[in-house]
């Protein structure tokens, strides 16, 4: 009989997770804290917001006159420096109105030269008006003188002259003095036509003054038919055509200038630590990829909400607390610009970025 064999017992399972899950669980549990580390540094160092727009300066192109689109210079998109002419209305119009208006100064003159020579005349006749009342008084004087004389030689017991002589020495002396009342408003009358004369020709003076003045803001019109640009920067939605014609104050285009900054909308509760100066992460959606620098220029002196067209009203009664959001010029700094090349003059306005300050 062979020999019974020992029989070998099992080994007891050992108790616990297994390794592989005890590592992944450790690397989870530092890349946890390494996540929530650094959530807690960027809450310390940094704040961010998406709500970011590039923000420039847009002028608009319009007339102050009224006219038709004769000469085109502007293009689509094209880059213009400032006093570029960008096109011309037809000045016939101006044209006509200058002409009316010199017409207008030369009946002026001529009427301010018959004035001259209506006050000359009127001066005249005045001075002869007045000899003439000279002349009428030295008359009444020597005939109340022989009015005197006669009564008094009547009226002596003698009786010296007649009745009939006496009675001719009044008549003399009442009509000397109805030819001096004559004289007399003969001379206020070419008085008058003095005053009349200076007066019409003070009203053709300012006539041709105000005419003068017309005349300025014509020409001043004519230099309006041709449209220049008011600062350096490339066209945009151009909406006229050679042969329209356009009306005062009507936009026919925009130049955008080459300058841009952001506008970023942070919330209130971001502001604290904030201010001007502060280094800054730009991203524009439009380059993904490239890391901008910038920095803090300056701050609203209001939230958006106080600058829209409808501010909020809160003594209504239904009040819910909004968090408000200030707007942040953000300046680009020219070198990042500069690392772009070319492509920086891509960088317009209304084009969304996120940023982030350094605290």
């Amino acid at each position: 009989m062979n020999a019974p064999q020992d029989t070998v017992a099992p080994k007891p399972a050992k108790s616990g997770p297994p390794v592989p899950l005890i590592v992944i669980g450790a690397l989870l549990l530092i890349g946890g804290i390494g996540l929530g580390g650094r959530m807690w540094w960027r809450s310390q160092h940094l704040v961010e917001t998406d709500n970011a727009f590039v923000a420039g300066r847009l002028h608009p192109v319009a007339t102050r006159v009224a006219g038709v689109v004769t000469e085109m210079h502007m293009q689509d998109n094209a880059v213009v420096k400032a006093g570029d002419v960008l096109l011309r209305l037809d000045p016939a119009d101006a044209t006509v109105q200058i002409e009316r208006l010199k017409a207008q100064i030369a009946q002026a003159d001529a009427a301010i030269a018959t004035t001259a020579a209506q006050i000359a005349q009127a001066k005249a006749q005045a001075a002869v008006a007045n000899s003439q009342v000279a002349q009428a008084e030295s008359v009444l004087a020597r005939t109340e003188l022989e009015a005197k004389r006669s009564q008094a030689l009547f009226g002596a017991e003698l009786r010296a002259t007649s009745k009939q002589e006496l009675d001719a020495a009044l008549a003399a002396r009442d009509v000397a003095r109805a030819d001096l009342a004559a004289r007399k408003a003969s001379a206020d009358a070419a008085k008058e036509a003095v005053v009349a004369a200076e007066s019409a020709r003070q009203s053709a003076a300012a006539q041709k003054g105000a005419t003068l003045a017309q005349l300025k803001d014509a020409q001043n019109q004519l230099g309006y038919v041709e449209l220049r640009a008011s600062s350096d920067g490339r066209i945009g939605k151009r909406t006229v055509e050679v042969g329209q014609r356009v009306q005062p104050g009507q936009q026919l285009a925009a130049i955008v200038e080459p300058e841009t900054w952001i506008v970023a909308n942070f919330k209130e509760t971001q502001l604290a630590r904030m201010k001007p100066g502060q280094k800054v992460h730009v991203k524009v959606d439009a380059f993904p990829g490239h890391d901008l620098l910038a920095h803090v220029d300056s701050f609203a002196p209001a939230s958006g909400a106080s600058f829209a067209l409808l501010p909020p009203d809160n003594a209504t009664g239904n009040f819910t607390k909004i968090v408000q959001r200030v707007p942040v010029k953000v300046v680009f700094e020219p070198e990042s610009l500069q690392r772009l090349g070319e492509a920086a003059t891509r960088i317009v306005p209304g084009l969304s970025v996120q940023v982030e300050v350094e605290l």
